[in-house]
């Protein structure tokens, strides 16, 4: 093990949080010839959240934002008016460590994930909120071009990524694995690093963010996407990803215990092309566990184990069949920040 270079900590996601981000989609945004079907998804995640703690609505008119959001108490609300590409918050907020004691959050670059699709004001938001005073936590660039849906993390040093997208050559091209893992070290402060150079869904722009693939549900417990089907393309990489997370040991040695996903029956938009439908893209937050479903018949199956996985929390599935129409899902559209990380406004 390579000792961590720094004081820094990067949270895990069941720590208390302050408020979850959703930015939301406009007419200027990919979701123009569907917003009328989209939004009450945004509203119901929202809605979801509000019951446990505040929401952040990033959105291009407050005014237009707020008649989405009447049944939002107002206590548990912030809006911040701010021009945006998209809706992915996941990948352009704000990233939050803590250092001595201090929450920083760190404005990485965001480019469309790999320069794929416009992304010069997504990339703007986080230090505007910074400008604004909606934070409490110290204020730091990134420096390079990191996104939040490739990180995965125990709270206690270790990180989960994949090989895919951190070493996108369109990305950060000037540096190796060795150089990368090197930077992610003094960034955010982990020590133990796992890579997943396997693992895939089909429809995903993001180069296979983990937040797609496995996720950490407590120190000792990774759930991961699991394809039982030979017939199905994914079926290969995703059997050698497995092989690979069983592989996988905390820093003491011992293995993880691994929990497999159920795997949802493929989805598929207008055009026919295969959507990424997958429940490892949950969010955790305070008391409660949002889990996306897809209008398939392994929802209740999906939810089951979430109950089992996370028995403290209230789990709550959340329809995120729209959302997948972008290929993203619930996780991709929400970022936490830790609990005395923000000042928020009404």
């Amino acid at each position: 093990m390579i000792e961590n270079e720094t004081s820094r900590r990067f949270p895990a996601e069941w720590e208390p949080q302050a408020a979850v981000q959703l930015t939301l989609p406009h007419e200027g945004t990919d979701w123009v010839e569907m917003l009328e079907e989209v939004m009450p998804c945004f509203v119901k995640i929202a809605e979801e959240i509000a019951a446990f703690e505040p929401v952040i609505i990033v959105c291009k008119q407050i005014e237009q934002a707020k008649n989405w959001f009447k049944n939002v108490p107002p206590g548990q609300i912030s809006f911040f008016e701010c021009a945006t590409n998209d809706t992915w918050a996941r990948d352009h907020g704000g990233i939050t460590v803590v250092e001595n004691n201090h929450w920083v959050i760190l404005d990485f670059v965001f480019n469309g994930w790999g320069l794929k699709f416009p992304a010069d004001k997504d990339n703007l938001i986080t230090g505007k909120m910074h400008q604004s005073g909606f934070f409490a936590a110290n204020y730091q660039h990134g420096g390079m071009v990191l996104e939040g849906g490739a990180l995965e993390t125990d709270g206690n040093g270790t990180l989960l990524t994949t090989s895919e997208c951190l070493l996108s050559p369109n990305r950060n091209p000037h540096w190796n694995l060795a150089e990368t893992e090197n930077a992610l070290r003094q960034k955010l402060g982990v020590n133990h690093i796992l890579w997943l150079h396997d693992g895939y869904l089909a429809g995903d722009d993001t180069d296979s963010h983990i937040d797609t693939l496995a996720r950490f549900c407590n120190p000792d417990t990774i759930a991961y996407v699991r394809c039982p089907d030979p017939d199905d393309e994914h079926y290969q990489a995703l059997s050698s990803m497995e092989t690979t997370l069983k592989s996988f040991t905390k820093i003491n040695g011992e293995p993880y215990n691994l929990v497999p996903l159920p795997w949802p029956d493929a989805c598929f938009d207008a055009e026919g092309n295969r959507l990424p439908a997958t429940y490892a893209n949950f969010l955790v937050i305070n008391g409660a566990v949002l889990v996306p479903t897809y209008q398939v018949s392994q929802d209740s199956e999906a939810l089951d184990i979430f109950k089992r996985l996370f028995p403290d929390r209230k789990i709550i599935g959340v329809d995120c069949r729209p959302l997948i129409e972008q290929h993203g899902s619930l996780h991709c559209v929400t970022m936490q920040f830790p609990a005395g990380s923000l000042n928020l406004k009404p």
